[in-house]
């Protein structure tokens, strides 16, 4: 699209810690008063800013480690180590939004005995929860989230510890994801390459699906006859 809104630099983090059902993650609650995701289940993170540029001697992806740790600690009080966070994927807004966002997603451990501190102001609430179960809890429509948190959060269910996916996910291939999307009969769809209607951003299209789409203020992924050149954004369980 000509003169698309260039994206701002952004990161965000998956706080992970281990429990006897596997991995843990921190999801925080944004104020539902905010323009932007309120009142949706989120991980820690936002743009980057100069101070995090200065740090990182201009080098913006090591910039997204130290903004997405600052993040961390503002919004939860939780800092974790820049050094010790596994990047698990990349994502560029639409190019149709007016207000985008080029976002380095990571994972990374906290130590368990860390107390989560939130402001009350643009985070109201907080929840440590197994992996599995915030997915069968945003399936039951109990945690709204946007088609990152739930693409991530699937892409790392497979693991049985923090180790494990920590391990993993630092010598897998990193996606850059590069969303369209549209309405069809009143569904809102977003689709990833692959998707047949991936290039006309037209979701009856026919053929392969590779996309989300909202149901219900649920979301559901789909990875049907896509061509082995667009891998799936989820792992698949061993």
């Amino acid at each position: 699209m000509e003169n698309a809104p260039q994206p701002r630099p952004a990161s965000t983090v998956v706080l992970l810690r281990e429990s006897d059902r596997g991995p843990e993650a921190l999801l925080l609650k944004r104020n539902k008063a905010l323009l932007f995701a309120g009142g949706l289940w989120v991980f820690p993170g936002g743009a980057l800013e100069d101070q995090d540029l200065m740090s990182a001697q201009g080098d913006t992806v090591a910039a997204s480690r130290i903004a997405a740790a600052r993040e961390a600690g503002e919004e939860s009080g939780l800092r974790p180590d820049p050094n010790e966070m596994v990047l698990v994927s990349h994502w560029t807004t639409p190019v149709a939004e007016p207000k985008r966002f080029s976002t380095w997603i990571y994972a990374a451990p906290v130590a368990g005995g860390e107390e989560v501190s939130i402001d009350g102001g643009e985070i109201h609430d907080h929840l440590w929860i197994n992996i599995r179960e915030a997915l069968a809890r945003h399936e039951r429509g109990e945690l709204p989230m946007l088609p990152p948190t739930l693409v991530t959060l699937l892409g790392l269910a497979s693991y049985d510890s923090v180790a494990q996916l920590l391990a993993e996910e630092r010598h897998s291939p990193v996606p850059e994801v590069l969303p369209v999307f549209n309405a069809d009969l009143g569904r809102v769809i977003v689709m990833f390459p692959g998707d047949a209607g991936y290039a006309t951003v037209a979701p009856a299209t026919p053929g392969a699906r590779h996309r989300v789409e909202l149901k219900d203020k649920r979301w559901s992924y789909s990875y049907e006859d896509v061509s082995p050149s667009f891998p799936s954004l989820v792992r698949q369980q061993d």
